[in-house]
């Protein structure tokens, strides 16, 4: 789905009309202004600091096998971090670094091909800062907190009094100005972005008390941890897990990590309730729309899913033209199909269906289905490439990248670059919940069948 380059796309909306595609070389100071807000509307005095990876322990994996979990791809044509950055961009928020670590190399190719050529706005801008090592500091990374004091030199280049952090491979629409005004309005110091319709429960960024003003008064990380349990009676409040959003004011952010705290690695369990123990004001702001979190191979296969009933959808910024979805501009022919049976399915750009049947199933870029194929429920992931030689490596395997002819898949998960050979059976014919065959090129969580990237799964295989 073409969107930015160094030329200028219009947003694919499902629209038909003339209008729907603008294309001007990006020299010519018109372009984009019809995708991006006027630089005077641009609130140019909030950064947004996205994270790409959150630790090496993925539960994501084995989709996050050879990539970081905000470069995991969705919906057919888009990548996890599309949503985080779309939403900077809907809220007019055009300061963007993305700090990034694990696996990074895909995500920071995806970034800088799909965001750093755009004209955001007179200063804007979306910035990959990988970890590095320096003469002051020979290590990587320790966490969220020492990425962002690390990086500080870089982040305070620009005169700004917020920052927006925002972990990247979360699926919501927010306008984060409701939540940054909010934030200036009470006055607080920190604001957190809470989930108001998962009450008590840990979503994996902690739990805050918040009294009848929406200040937070105690946090917990989890039940487990007894450090951090509340005190029963202590406050009279309410509990909400927190979204691991965060709106910090400039000076307090420096602060935090150069003088309170300045040896602490995590945002999230050292520095927040540091930020509580020394008595500063902090806010909660609720959310009561779509987000998913992506703590599960199960999250993932659901908002894929979700994707696909468009009429009912929660998550409808894949359809919205007022909030739409940017992703990286790859010029694919269109989807060719030949005699296909295709129901209540996303078929990305430049695949290759045969005589083939597809239902309930979102179907990424490049991908080649064969004749008399089955494909059910099911996310295909595609390819970065064509290939109908099977050659992989110089070696010739006999199997090219796709599903092969007969072949019938079901309630799977099928990551890029796999070669599936003819009449293979993918449909966990156990009913296996949990199992990791890795060795073999595929692991099941909750029963759902995950191919490694660049499987090979021979002819005539069931599983």
């Amino acid at each position: 789905m073409p969107v930015l380059s160094s030329w200028c796309f219009l947003p694919h909306t499902g629209a038909t009309s003339p209008s729907s595609l603008l294309v001007k070389s990006s020299q010519n100071p018109d372009c984009l202004n019809s995708l991006f807000p006027p630089a005077s509307q641009c609130d140019q005095s909030v950064a947004a600091i996205v994270f790409g990876d959150q630790s090496p322990q993925s539960r994501l994996y084995p989709l996050t096998k050879r990539r970081s979990e905000a470069a995991v791809p969705i919906a057919g044509n888009y990548r996890l971090v599309d949503a985080v950055l779309s939403n900077c961009i809907n809220s007019n928020i055009t300061k963007i670094y993305a700090l990034t670590q694990f696996n990074s190399t895909s995500l920071n190719s995806h970034i800088a091909r799909a965001y750093s050529g755009a004209r955001l706005s007179k200063d804007g801008f979306v910035e990959v800062i990988a970890a590095y090592q320096s003469p002051d500091d020979n290590g990587w990374f320790q966490g969220t907190a020492d990425a962002i004091r690390r990086c500080l030199w870089v982040l305070e280049e620009y005169p700004v009094d917020e920052f927006l952090i925002l972990p990247g491979h979360h699926l919501y629409r927010m306008d984060y100005q409701k939540l940054i005004d909010a934030h200036r309005r009470s006055k607080a110091h920190i604001t957190v972005s809470l989930f108001s319709t998962a009450k008590n429960e840990d979503l994996g960024f902690g739990i805050f008390k918040l009294n009848a003003q929406n200040e937070v008064l105690e946090f917990r990380e989890n039940e487990e941890d007894s450090n951090h349990h509340f005190q029963a009676n202590k406050h009279v409040g309410d509990e909400f897990p927190s979204m691991g959003i965060y709106v910090i004011n400039r000076d307090v952010m420096r602060m935090l990590l150069t003088e309170a705290f300045p040896n602490v690695n995590d945002l999230k369990s050292q520095v927040i309730p540091g930020a509580i123990s020394l008595g500063l004001k902090i806010n909660g702001y609720m959310f009561d729309g779509y987000w998913e979190d992506m703590r599960s191979i199960e999250a993932y296969y659901r908002a894929n899913m979700e994707a696909i009933r468009r009429a009912n959808a929660v998550y409808n910024s894949f359809y919205d033209r007022d909030s739409p979805l940017y992703t990286l501009p790859r010029h694919l022919p269109p989807t060719l199909v030949r005699d296909a049976v295709i129901t209540d399915s996303i078929i990305g750009d430049g695949c290759i269906l045969s005589k083939c049947r597809i239902k309930g199933t979102v179907v990424g870029i490049r991908t080649r289905i064969g004749d008399n194929a089955v494909v059910e429920d099911s996310v295909i992931m595609g390819s970065d490439t064509y290939d109908h030689n099977g050659v992989s490596d110089g070696e010739a395997i006999g199997i090219p990248i796709g599903i092969g002819d007969g072949s019938h898949i079901r309630k799977a998960i099928i990551d890029k670059h796999t070669r599936i050979g003819k009449n293979v059976m993918i449909i966990n014919k156990d009913n296996v919940q949990e199992g990791n065959m890795e060795a073999n090129g595929y692991i099941i969580s909750a029963g759902i069948i995950v191919v490694i990237r660049s499987a090979v799964i021979p002819d005539g295989t069931i599983l």
